[in-house]
């Protein structure tokens, strides 16, 4: 009796360090997948989700500890100079991500990655950015604002433009601040909507120029060539013949049948 009372209360507490251990996970994830992300407000509501506020907090970095059950992230007027690649990797969720009034300058390849199905707008307005990568938005089809950045409108940039995946629309946010070449008319002008604005034109006009150049290279080698070629073939005619003259002349049947005549 005394064992099998032993056994049960064995038993018993087993189960109940295993049912103690599980309530431990639960809440551990629990607080990982709801908990905010250190010194940004968090609220949340049943009709827009968790929101992430780390606005105006001196952030030069992303946070690596946002929720992964935030619906909208405003990190804007911060410090940040580029989003790496994967910056938001683990946001299933995520609708809404506000960078605007930053230092950003650079978007590393893949920076919004794995956002594509669940991103539908981007705020990238009053930054640095001058150019752009399409690889930065490999996927993402969202509406974006990139307004007020100092785009520089050169060939590699209209090459760009067909390449991004974001929602048409958007790139008539990008407003030439410079351009190369200059005083083409395309300062203050949305490049989207400058149809008649080629600025790869100069190096269109570069490669014809050193294909000329190389073509006229070659055509001058082959004729140094023709002219060496001729020059050195009349020489050697010339000594060949000299070399003819110069042998002694055998007496042809003509003349030595009239040797023999006048002999008879």
């Amino acid at each position: 009796m005394h064992l099998l009372a032993s056994g049960w209360l064995l038993r018993h507490s087993v189960v109940m360090c295993l049912l103690l251990h599980s309530v431990v996970l639960m809440t551990c994830f629990h607080h990982a997948a709801t908990s905010c992300s250190q010194g940004c407000y968090c609220s949340e509501s049943d009709g827009r989700g968790k929101t992430v506020r780390c606005s105006n907090l001196r952030l030069t970095e992303i946070p690596q500890d946002l929720p992964n059950d935030t619906r909208h992230i405003y990190l804007d007027f911060n410090l940040l100079t580029e989003v790496p690649s994967n910056a938001f990797q683990g946001l299933p969720l995520l609708s809404e991500l506000d960078l605007s009034n930053n230092e950003l300058a650079k978007l590393e390849r893949g920076a919004f990655r794995s956002l594509g199905p669940s991103l539908t707008f981007l705020d990238l307005s009053s930054n640095k950015l001058v150019n752009i990568n399409p690889e930065a938005f490999e996927g993402l089809r969202a509406r974006a604002n990139l307004t007020n950045n100092p785009w520089h409108c050169d060939c590699s940039l209209q090459m760009s433009m067909p390449h991004i995946d974001l929602e048409p629309l958007s790139l008539t946010g990008i407003v030439c601040e410079t351009s190369d070449p200059p005083n083409v008319g395309a300062e203050g002008v949305p490049f989207l909507l400058a149809q008649d604005l080629d600025l790869c034109v100069v190096m269109k006009k570069t490669t014809d120029v050193a294909m000329l150049v190389t073509m006229f290279g070659w055509f001058t080698m082959v004729i140094s060539y023709l002219v060496y070629y001729v020059r050195h073939n009349t020489e050697d005619a010339r000594r060949h013949l000299e070399y003819l003259k110069s042998l002694p002349t055998k007496p042809g049947p003509s003349e030595a049948s009239s040797t023999v005549s006048t002999m008879v």
